[in-house]
C-alpha cells in the first residue's frame, strides 16, 4: 500500500464532519446548534434582564418580567411609537401637499392644452409648428430627459415611504398587545435552606408555596392571580382543582385565574421546548 494512501486528506468522501467545520469557518449553509442547560434562562428569571427578578409581574401569556425592567420597556415603547407616528404624519401631509400640486398642475396643462386647441381651431389653412420629428430632441423633449451631467435635469433619489405604526406595546416575547394593568404581580416562596448566600448563586431558590416542593426549570408551574403565589401544576392538578379555592387565601379561582409560566428548559430532549438556534446562510439551489 502507498505511504501517500494512509493520508485522510486523499478520501474521497466528504465526511459530515468536514461538512459541518467548512460551513462553520466559512458561513455557508443553514448552521444549527443545540442550546445547553447553561444557554437556558431560569423560570424565576426575567425575560428583559435575564436575571432573578426582584419584583416579579407575570402577563397573560404566562412571561415573567421583572417589574421595573417591563414598565421601563412599556414606556421606551410609547415614546418611540409616538415618534413614528409623529414622521408619519409628517410624511402624509407631505404627500397630500405634493398629490394636490401634482392636481393643479394636471389641471392648468389640460386648460393650457384646451386654449392651444381652441387658437389652432381659429387659424385658416395653416398650421403652426410642424411633424413631430422621431428624435429624442424635438419639441421640447430635451428637458424633459433625464440628464446625470445637468444638475437641473438630474434624477432626484425620494427617501423611503413609511408605512403607518403600530400603535400598540407588545410583549417582546409573545408579540401580543401588552398593557401594564395586564399585569399581575407574583409572589416566589423562597426556601428556607439556612444558607446566607446570594439569591442568584443558589440553585434551588424557591419552593412551591402549598406542597414546599423545589422549584426548577424540569418543575412546572402555574401563577394564582386571586394570591400571586406559584405552585407546581401537580400541586393545582391533585390539591387546587378540585374545589378551585386558594389554598393561601380561601378565595375563589377560575380557569383565567390559573396562568402557566413559561419556564426554561432542562436541556433534555423530553422538556419538550425548542432548544436549537439556527442560522439561515447562503446555499445554492439546483
Amino acid at each position: 500500500m502507498p505511504r501517500h494512501a494512509r493520508n485522510c486528506t486523499a478520501g474521497s468522501v466528504y465526511t459530515y464532519h468536514e461538512k459541518m467545520k467548512d460551513a462553520q469557518q466559512s458561513g455557508y449553509g443553514t448552521l444549527s446548534m443545540r442550546l445547553g442547560k447553561d444557554s437556558i434562562k431560569e423560570f424565576d428569571c426575567c425575560s428583559l434582564t435575564l436575571q432573578p427578578c426582584h419584583d416579579p409581574v407575570i402577563t397573560p401569556d404566562g412571561y415573567v418580567y421583572d417589574k421595573e425592567a417591563i414598565l421601563e420597556y412599556i414606556v421606551h415603547q410609547k415614546t418611540e411609537i409616538a415618534r413614528r407616528m409623529k414622521e408619519y404624519d409628517k410624511q402624509k401631509a407631505k404627500l397630500e401637499k405634493e398629490g394636490n400640486e401634482l392636481e393643479k398642475t394636471k389641471q392648468e396643462a389640460t386648460i393650457k392644452a384646451f386654449l392651444d386647441k381652441q387658437k389652432l381651431s381659429t387659424k385658416s389653412g395653416k398650421q403652426s409648428g410642424g411633424t413631430d420629428g422621431v428624435s429624442n430632441m424635438d419639441s421640447g423633449r430635451d428637458k424633459q430627459l433625464p440628464s446625470f451631467w445637468i444638475p437641473s435635469l438630474t434624477p432626484e433619489s425620494k427617501p423611503t415611504e413609511l408605512k403607518k405604526p403600530d400603535e400598540k406595546v407588545r410583549c417582546p416575547m409573545s408579540s401580543r398587545p401588552l398593557r401594564y394593568k395586564d399585569l399581575i404581580s407574583i409572589k416566589f416562596t423562597p426556601i428556607n435552606d439556612r444558607d446566607s448566600r446570594s439569591l442568584i448563586t443558589k440553585d434551588a431558590r424557591y419552593v412551591c408555596a402549598v406542597s414546599n416542593d423545589i422549584l426548577g426549570n424540569s418543575v412546572p408551574c402555574v401563577a394564582l392571580r386571586t394570591s400571586g403565589n406559584v405552585v407546581t401544576t401537580e400541586c393545582y392538578e391533585k390539591v387546587i382543582k378540585k374545589d378551585m379555592i386558594d389554598p393561601t387565601n380561601g378565595k375563589k379561582l377560575t380557569d383565567k385565574d390559573v396562568i402557566p409560566l413559561q419556564r426554561g428548559a432542562t436541556g433534555f430532549a423530553g422538556a419538550g421546548l425548542g432548544l436549537e438556534a439556527k442560522i439561515d446562510g447562503a446555499v445554492m439551489q439546483a
